[in-house]
C-alpha cells in the first residue's frame, strides 16, 4: 500500500524509500510495526528531512558569503589599495561601485542560464567564475588588472546572489520558506564580518601584502560550493519545467515531511509551470511577458522591484563601505581603531539577522518591514545629526557608532532578508528566475550607483546632509511596504501569485503597522 503515483519496485519499497536512501526505515502498511515504533520512524524521517533540507539552504547560501566578504573587506583594504596603488578618491569610488554595476550583468544572465543549465549548476557556474576574478585582483600590479578582476567577480557575484533565494524557496517546504530563504542574507552579514575580521587580523602586514592576502582569503568560500554540489538536489520546479516529473517528484519526498502533501504539492507545480496532464503550455516567450505585463504581474513587479532598490537606496552600502569613513569624521583616527569599530558593526549585523530568522516565518514579512524600515529611518536621522550638530568628540563618536549599529541591525532584522524572501516567492513559476534576475539588477544598481557616488556627494553636501538624504528615503519606504508589500507567511508560491491575481485582495492576510506592537512585546 504505497503512496498514489508512487511505484513500488519488486521488495515492496516505495518511491519514498528509494529517495530517502537507506536511512528511511518505513515498511509497506501491511507489516508487522508497533505503534511506538511507527511514531519513532516517523519522527526520525522528520528530523531527517529537516536536516536535509537545512543543508541544502546552508550550502545554496554559500556564494552570498562572497558578496558580505567583499562588502567588508573593501571597506578596509581600499585604504591600503589607496597607499599602495597612489589611486584617487574618484578611482576608490569606481573600484569600489563597479561590482555591483557589473553584477548586475551576473544577474541579468542568472535568470536565462539558471532555466537553461538549472538552479544546481548556475550556482557552481557563479562560484567559478568568481574565483577567477579573485585570483586577479589578488596579484593584480594596477588598477587596471585589479579592475578587470572585480568585473569577472562582479559577475560572479550577480549570478550567486540571484539564483540562491528562488533555488531555496523553489526546494524549502512552505511552513520554513520565509526561515531558509533569508539565509541568503545571513550569509551576506556573515561574509561582511568575517571581511571584517580579515581586515583587522591582517592590518598589520605590510602595505603590498596586506590588501592582497585579505582579498585572496575570499576564494574560499567558493571552493566550498563545489564540493555542496555533490549533496544538494536540483529544484523540483525546475525539474518539472523540464519535464521530468519523476525526478522532481523524488526530490519532494526528500524535502517534504508529510508524504501525502508531496501528490498536491506536485500537481500545484504542475498547473503553475503549464504541464498539466503532461502537455506543455503555450505562451508568449519570457521577456516579452515582463515587458509587455498583465496588470497581475505588473503587481508582481512593482512590488519586487521596488523593495530591491529600497533595500540599497536607503544606503546599506553607504554605511558599510565608507564606515571608516563615517567613522573617521567622526573623530576616530587610528586605523586600526577604524577596522575595530567597523568590526563592531559586523558583529551588531550579523547578530540581528538571528531574529529575523526566527521571526520571519512566525510574525510574517510585513511587521519586520514595518519594523526595519522604521527603524532605520530613525537611526539614519541620528546619524545625520551627529555629524551634522556634533563635529568630532567622544560624544560624535558614541552617536555615530549607536546609530550606525542601529541601522545595520534594524536592517538585518527586516529590509535586508524579506526582500529576498518576497521577491523569490511572488512570481509565477514560469517567470520566477527571471523575474527575480530583474529585481536584482534593480538592487545591484542603486548598490552600485550609492558605492560610487557616496564620497563624492559627502564631500559636497557632507556626511550628515548625506545621511539626511537615506532618511527621508527611509521613511517613505515606510509607506511603500505599506501600501504595495502583501503578507505571504504561510502560503504557497502557487497561492501567493493567486493573491496578486485577485487584484489584490490582501485585507484578509494584511498585517496592519498597529500588528507591529506585537512584535515589539515579543521581542
Amino acid at each position: 500500500m504505497g503512496l498514489v503515483g508512487v511505484p513500488e519496485n519488486g521488495n515492496g519499497e516505495t518511491g519514498v524509500s528509494l529517495a530517502l536512501g537507506s536511512k528511511n526505515k518505513y515498511r509497506r502498511m501491511d507489516s508487522e510495526l508497533t505503534e511506538d515504533d511507527d511514531d519513532y520512524l516517523r519522527q526520525e524521517r522528520k528530523s531527517t528531512i529537516r536536516k536535509y533540507v537545512f543543508a541544502c539552504a546552508v550550502f545554496a547560501s554559500l556564494n552570498n558569503v562572497l558578496l558580505g566578504y567583499d562588502v567588508g573587506v573593501m571597506s578596509g583594504a581600499v585604504i591600503f589599495i589607496q597607499e599602495d596603488l597612489k589611486i584617487s578618491d574618484v578611482q576608490v569610488e569606481v573600484l569600489i561601485g563597479i561590482l555591483s554595476i557589473i553584477s548586475l550583468l551576473g544577474s541579468l544572465a542568472g535568470g536565462k542560464t539558471s532555466d537553461v543549465l538549472g538552479r544546481k549548476w548556475t550556482m557552481a557556474l557563479a562560484a567559478l567564475v568568481f574565483q577567477i576574478g579573485a585570483a586577479v585582483m589578488t596579484v593584480a600590479p594596477s588598477f587596471e588588472i585589479l579592475m578587470i578582476g572585480r568585473v569577472l567577480a562582479g559577475v560572479g557575484i550577480g549570478l550567486g546572489v540571484m539564483i540562491a533565494p528562488v533555488y531555496i524557496a523553489e526546494i524549502s517546504p512552505t511552513i520554513s520558506r520565509g526561515s531558509l530563504t533569508s539565509f541568503p542574507e545571513i550569509f551576506i552579514n556573515v561574509g561582511i564580518l568575517l571581511g571584517y575580521v580579515s581586515n583587522y587580523a591582517f592590518s598589520g602586514l605590510s602595505v603590498h601584502i596586506s590588501w592582497r592576502v585579505m582579498l585572496a582569503v575570499g576564494i574560499l568560500p567558493s571552493v566550498i560550493v563545489g564540493f555542496a554540489l555533490f549533496i544538494i538536489p536540483e529544484s523540483p520546479r525546475w525539474l518539472v519545467m523540464q519535464n521530468r516529473v519523476e525526478e522532481a517528484r523524488l526530490v519532494l519526498l526528500k524535502t517534504n515531511e508529510n508524504e501525502n502533501e508531496v501528490v498536491e504539492r506536485l500537481e500545484e507545480i504542475l498547473v503553475a509551470a503549464g504541464m498539466s496532464n503532461g502537455e506543455k503550455y503555450e505562451e508568449k516567450a519570457v521577456w516579452r511577458e515582463l515587458l509587455s505585463p498583465s496588470p497581475s504581474l505588473q503587481r508582481m513587479l512593482v512590488t519586487g522591484f521596488g523593495i530591491q532598490c529600497f533595500q540599497q537606496i536607503t544606503g546599506i552600502d553607504a554605511t558599510v563601505y565608507y564606515s571608516p569613513e563615517i567613522f573617521k569624521q567622526a573623530g576616530i583616527e587610528d586605523n586600526s581603531k577604524l577596522l575595530a569599530a567597523t568590526v563592531a558593526v559586523g558583529i551588531t549585523k550579523t547578530i540581528f539577522i538571528l531574529f529575523a530568522i526566527v521571526l520571519i516565518d512566525k510574525l510574517g514579512r510585513k511587521p519586520l518591514l514595518y519594523v526595519s524600515t522604521i527603524g532605520m529611518t530613525v537611526c539614519l536621522f541620528s546619524l545625520a545629526l551627529g555629524q551634522t550638530l556634533l563635529g568630532k568628540g567622544d560624544l560624535s563618536i558614541a552617536l555615530t557608532i549607536l546609530s550606525v549599529c542601529g541601522n545595520v541591525a534594524f536592517f538585518s532584522v527586516g529590509l535586508g532578508p524579506v526582500c529576498w524572501v518576497l521577491t523569490s516567492e511572488i512570481f509565477p513559476l514560469r517567470l520566477r528566475a527571471q523575474a527575480a534576475a530583474l529585481g536584482a539588477v534593480g538592487n545591484r544598481v542603486c548598490s552600485g550607483l550609492v558605492a560610487m557616488s557616496f564620497l563624492t556627494v559627502s564631500h559636497k553636501i557632507t556626511v550628515g546632509g548625506t545621511f539626511f538624504i537615506f532618511s527621508f528615503i527611509s521613511a517613505f519606504a515606510v509607506l511603500f511596504v505599506y501600501k504595495l508589500v502583501p503578507e505571504t507567511k504561510g502560503k504557497s508560491l502557487e497561492q501567493i501569485e493567486l493573491l496578486f491575481k485577485n487584484e489584490l485582495d490582501w485585507q484578509e492576510s494584511e498585517v496592519e503597522l498597529g500588528d507591529v506592537e506585537q512584535l515589539v512585546e515579543k521581542q
